[in-house]
C-alpha cells in the first residue's frame, strides 16, 4: 500500500513538472521582449509568491512543535 502512494505521488510530480516547465519559458519570453524594469517588476511578484508557502510550512511546523512540547508536560 505504501509503495503504491509512493509510485502514484511520484508519478503525479513528474506529470506536473513538465506543466510549470512550460510555464517557465512563457514568463522568460515576456521578459526577453520587455524593458529592465518590467523583469524586476516580475522577478518581485515570483519572490512575494514564493514567500507565503513557506511562510505557511513554517507556522505549522511551529503549531505542531508546540502541540508537542504541550502534550510532553
Amino acid at each position: 500500500m505504501h509503495k503504491r502512494l509512493l509510485l502514484l505521488t511520484f508519478l503525479m510530480l513528474i506529470s506536473i513538472s513538465e506543466k510549470s516547465y512550460s510555464q517557465c519559458a512563457m514568463c522568460k519570453a515576456v521578459v526577453e521582449n520587455g524593458d529592465s524594469s518590467m523583469a524586476e517588476g516580475i522577478n518581485d511578484g515570483i519572490t512575494y509568491l514564493m514567500v507565503f508557502p513557506y511562510l505557511l510550512i513554517g507556522f505549522l511546523f511551529y503549531i505542531i512543535y508546540r502541540y508537542n512540547k504541550k502534550s510532553k508536560i
